[in-house]
């Protein structure tokens, strides 16, 4: 069966463009009839419990209502059917960093899902470190890429961009430059045109840090919240709005990150891989609100 073109498909060749399965051989547009590219901040207060632990059901409720309105659809299952088909072999590109991991919780609310769709267990891998290496990530047809968001010291801020350099042959050929080659990550043979979703962990943000490792929980809060869409580059433009609106609030309004996180933009400008323009950017909110800041 055929999968469904979906928003994705349309967002292409153009300043919006995004990473797709599905966009070559379609039709050249405009950018009069080019859509928006699609972001859903979801957030639930009870996503996070006085303990500090990660509530598994509460998150599979956001990853399920933030994919059916990021695609239009009124059913978890059959929004993820538009994502994957039942012979993908899927690799969910995970983030491994100490202090501040993907939730166990979110990759497994992501692989049931995946389950649901038809994909079989055998052909479905998480990894980070060893994706260049991995069975599963070398015969990906299709990648889910989820990871927390937080500053890095080099790039100015981890997203679902910089999640890819383990792509990479070297990871120090991307470093120069406050790492403003990132996007080009999305252009290598084991990876382009296969991403299907991209999911910005919020949970708990880091918003300062100084150093390759530099960690404390004095700088992370319980935001509780997924953003979510199909352009990576769209995801990480609103989880910077983000950080910067805590760094303003929290060290004050001339706070800006060192280093700017360029290579946002310039995969946008130089790769095509997604929209940087907010202007170009249609941002769903949906659940709690209090304290969203953008």
């Amino acid at each position: 069966m055929n999968r469904a073109i979906t928003r994705r498909d349309f967002l292409r060749n153009t300043a919006i463009a995004a990473v797709g399965t599905a966009a070559a051989g379609l039709p050249e547009i405009s950018l009069s009839q080019a859509v928006k590219s699609r972001v859903v901040l979801i957030r639930h207060q009870d996503a996070i419990d006085e303990n500090n632990e990660f509530n598994e059901k509460v998150l599979q409720q956001m990853l399920d209502e933030a994919v059916m309105k990021l695609l239009d659809k009124t059913d978890p299952v059959a929004a993820f059917k538009l994502l994957v088909k039942p012979d993908d072999i899927v690799g969910i590109k995970s983030n491994v960093w100490s202090y501040l991991p993907t939730p166990a919780q979110i990759e497994s609310a992501i692989k049931r899902r995946l389950l649901d769709a038809g994909v079989k267990e055998t052909n479905i891998g998480i990894d980070d470190h060893t994706v260049r290496e991995n069975p599963i990530f070398i015969k990906s047809t299709a990648l889910i890429n989820v990871r927390p968001i937080r500053t890095h010291y080099l790039a100015g801020m981890s997203g679902c961009i910089k999640n890819y350099i383990m792509f990479a042959e070297s990871q120090e050929e991307l470093h120069p430059d406050s790492c403003a080659a990132l996007g080009s990550s999305f252009l290598l043979p084991q990876v382009k045109g296969k991403t299907r979703l991209n999911i910005l962990c919020a949970l708990t943000p880091q918003f300062h840090g100084r150093g390759p490792h530099n960690f404390s929980r004095r700088y992370v809060w319980n935001y509780k919240g997924l953003i979510i869409g199909q352009d990576p580059v769209a995801v990480d433009t609103i989880g910077l709005r983000l950080i910067m609106a805590k760094r303003r609030q929290e060290l004050g309004p001339d706070q800006e990150l060192p280093p700017v996180p360029k290579h946002i933009q310039i995969a946008d400008t130089k790769y095509g891989i997604g929209v940087s323009d907010i202007n170009r950017i249609e941002l769903i909110k949906l659940g709690w609100t209090d304290g969203i800041m953008i």
